[in-house]
């Protein structure tokens, strides 16, 4: 009754509001620094004549442009504040619409050697096409910038990947593209420190400025310096699940008045268990069992990683400022230990024989990006910017495989071994111009272009053990040489009026890709030309209700491992086939959402996938192999209803709600016939932060993850529990930061799968690394008041390595 109430009252405000309209006044302008960038999320309130009654407010928006409507015709007082900018204040006599134009906050000079900050709470600020969870000076930023994202709305942190719901996202910092794999990502973002972080975007709808492969988008914004001077900080954890784990790192900032450099460096080292219990059915002509084979699969893997990270900025003057970012991972050390017992039984559950196949591999890479940018700024506040990137990846992996074979009676048989040796050298070379064009206070508009180059040269030799010499196998020994062409070019226009918000934008690719075995002597060429088009709309019905809507098209290009060919053996039934007839995937995404009464948001969408990307287990019921295959799927539809609550119950308690009801149908076709299946599904996270003490400076976060029963390429993945509590204490007059982390405490998080389709039939358990403690101490030294403007280097072709 209450919100029916405030509904009604909200909507006839809205209706007397827009009578009246016509009459007000307005006040406008942009917020910029001293270098003329802007400045987002800045303070603006509108005082009455006596400085001191507070009228109206607002905060400026990613190009530092505020508006407030509906004042009468008076005098006022302006005031815009950002931290770290001394205060702008102005006396006005308002007799119309006013736009101030231009307004310079002037930065504090002054360099402090210890300023106690207050935490405060983390914000959500929603837009047409993202959600900005504000995190600055909050209880998250004590902790890893992975446990940052972790407790972002929206965000989904498990099993080796960072999606948005169940979509892969593509992870940027300041809207530079990080270029690590999936893993290598993963390792870097739990070693670094959240404590420079401003802000996280979710954004499901990103403009055409973003590569057209960004179907979803994380942007981590990080803290521009504030003020001169030296900050740096060093610190270490320790994590003990099956195996203990260890990193390390340090970060250094510095900025004067022509020079920002950020450097950072982390060092893991980590050991992993994960078991495995598989059973394949391998089936007769009509679908009948022949055999079953059971199998225990036991890996642990080594490794040790050197990450750094390198920015350094040249503010040539107030209109030019040239920029230098490099990111390089080196993994000196890395092997894996695969153990691996298999029980082979009658369709009666006699046992007829078994073997068992060892298999150690060591890898040696390395992952270099570098960007050279230059960014002009004009004085109609428009900017240029160009921007080169060069990427070098090298990689290596020896491996040798031993098998022994046993009858019934575990009298040994015979056994058979063999060595591999794969390489594969990646150089990417891009170039990019992008030019912004704010059209007046509300509307502006981007366009650029991209040249993008990737060359790839992959080998792979094998070389079987006989009376123990080396001997060739021809038939597994390949060289394959990948070449990648990609011209683009874009336009993005915004919008805002009123109770309105719009951008849409249009970008344009056009690809030529040649691949070719040298062995085979096959060459497989791809040129498409393709638009993606995007488009968001939101209109705040009042105060408390509004609507969003969008729309976005996007691809997904195969990686360029997915596209080699060649056969890599797990084992001598277990093998990894590329593909290199893949084809990108096409995504087209809809999304309709309602927030209301402030902390509630009603949101469906629906997601078509042509030719889905996926690793096909694949049995072979005439050999007995596994065979691993990336594959096209005909079709993947997923559409689903997200209920989402956002509130702060008190002081010192933030809550984060959201459960997701949505279902997925894939289709394939394979040699044996049509598949056809979907599943419905449930996702729900409860998240909590807590403040505790006068100062807080004890912060605790707690949160829950329910997947729901789901599926996943053609098989049903069941139910699981996702659980985590964290704790921070500052200590050494906050300059000290002590963690403590659990996660998985119920045990709950491991996996159970089944895949049941024409002639495949198979089920298997996953017991992963991933119930474990965590213990971790920072320090900061220097000029504590410092933030930073850590960036990465941006290459989207890097995420496909």
């Amino acid at each position: 009754m209450i919100s029916n109430f405030r509904n009604y009252f909200c909507f006839f405000c809205f209706i007397i509001s827009s009578l009246v309209v016509a009459q007000e006044s307005s006040i406008s302008g942009r917020v910029e620094d001293s270098d003329r960038n802007a400045i987002s999320l800045a303070n603006v309130i509108v005082l009455a004549e006596d400085g001191k009654t507070f009228i109206k407010g607002t905060s400026t928006d990613d190009q530092g442009l505020f508006r407030i409507d509906n004042l009468s015709a008076q005098i006022y007082f302006i005031k815009i504040s950002f931290i770290g900018f001394e205060e702008f204040q102005q006396k006005i006599i308002l007799t119309g619409n006013l736009d101030l134009a231009k307004i310079q906050l002037k930065e504090i000079s002054e360099s402090l050697d210890e300023v106690t900050v207050i935490a405060k709470k983390p914000t959500v600020t929603r837009k047409p096409d993202r959600l900005i969870f504000n995190v600055e000076n909050t209880a998250l930023t004590e902790g890893s910038t992975l446990g940052v994202l972790k407790n972002t709305p929206g965000i989904i942190v498990s099993e080796g990947s960072i999606n948005i719901k169940s979509a892969p996202a593509a992870v940027f910092i300041n809207n530079r593209r990080v270029q690590l794999t999936s893993d290598e990502l993963l390792t870097l973002l739990e070693s670094a420190p959240a404590n420079s972080i401003k802000s996280v975007e979710v954004i499901t709808n990103p403009p055409a400025s973003y590569d057209a492969d960004s179907g979803s988008v994380i942007n981590i914004i990080m803290s521009k310096n504030l003020v001169t001077g030296y900050r740096g900080t060093v610190f270490t954890n320790y994590t003990q699940g099956v195996f203990p784990r260890y990193n390390g790192g340090t970060s250094h900032y510095f900025k004067n008045n022509k020079i920002n450099l950020n450097l950072n460096y982390s060092y893991s080292q980590n050991k992993i268990n994960r078991d495995q219990d598989d059973t394949i059915n391998y089936l007769d002509d009509l679908n009948e069992i022949d055999q079953i084979w059971k199998s225990n699969i036991n890996r642990n893997t080594w490794s040790q990683t050197h990450n750094l990270n390198l920015n350094f900025d040249y503010y040539i003057n107030d209109s030019n400022t040239l920029s230098l970012t490099t990111t390089g991972l080196y993994t000196p050390y890395y092997k894996y230990l695969v153990k691996n017992r298999t029980n082979i039984f009658d369709e009666n559950l006699t046992i007829q024989d078994h073997f068992t196949a060892d298999n150690l591999s060591r890898d040696n890479k390395y992952n270099i990006g570098t960007d050279l940018i230059f960014r002009h700024s004009f004085d109609s506040g428009a900017s240029l910017t160009l921007n080169g990137h060069y990427t070098i990846y090298d990689y290596n992996r020896d491996q040798n495989v031993f098998t022994n074979n046993y009858d019934a009676d575990n009298n040994f048989e015979d056994s058979s071994e063999f060595n591999t040796d794969a390489n594969q050298k990646t150089d990417i070379i891009n170039g990019k111009i992008d030019y912004r064009l704010p059209i007046n206070e509300t509307s502006g508009l981007d366009v650029g272009v991209k040249y993008s180059n990737v060359n790839t040269e992959s080998d792979i030799t094998r070389l079987d053990i006989i009376a123990g010499s080396e001997v060739i196998n021809t038939d597994n020994t390949d060289a394959f040489i990948y070449d990648e062409n990609v011209f683009a070019a874009y336009s993005n226009y915004s919008k805002s009026w009123d109770k309105w918000n719009l951008s849409i934008g249009l970008r344009l690719e056009q690809s030529s890709i040649e691949g070719t075995s040298e062995t085979l002597g096959e060459t497989n060429t791809q040129d498409y030309l393709d638009w993606f088009p995007n488009a968001s709309l939101s209109y705040q019905i009042s105060e408390d209700v509004g609507v969003t809507t969008n729309y976005k098209r996007s691809i997904t290009r195969p990686s360029y491992t997915d596209l080699n060919p060649f056969t890599f053996f797990l084992n001598e039934s277990n093998v990894v086939v590329g593909n290199p007839n893949l084809n990108p995937t096409y995504r087209d995404y809809f999304y309709l959402g309602f927030n209301f009464l402030e902390n509630f948001t009603i949101s469906g969408y629906y997601s078509n996938y042509d030719g889905d990307i996926v690793e096909l287990p694949r049995q072979n019921n005439n050999t007995n192999i596994i065979a691993y295959t990336p594959t096209n799927l005909e079709k993947k539809v997923e559409y689903g209803f997200d209920f989402e609550y956002i509130a702060a119950p008190s002081n010192y308690w933030d809550l984060y709600f959201v459960t997701s009801f949505y279902n997925i149908a894939e289709e394939a076709s394979f040699e044996e016939g049509f598949v056809e299946q979907n599943q419905w599904s449930n996702y729900s996270i409860l998240s909590n932060s807590f403040s505790f003490l006068e100062d807080r400076s004890l912060n605790a976060s707690l949160t829950f993850t329910w997947v729901g029963k789901n599926l996943q390429q053609f098989q049903t993945v069941d139910d699981r529990l996702i659980s985590e509590l964290s704790v921070s204490k500052t200590i050494l007059k906050k300059k000290g930061v002590i963690t403590f982390a659990v996660e998985d405490f119920f045990n709950l998080q491991d996996y159970k799968s089944r895949t049941s389709y024409l002639d495949q039939s198979s089920f298997g358990i996953v017991d992963s690394d991933n119930r474990y403690i965590k213990l971790g101490f920072s320090y900061k030294f220097g000029n504590t008041k410092l933030s930073t403007n850590e960036r990465t280097t941006d290459a989207e072709e890097r995420e496909r390595l």
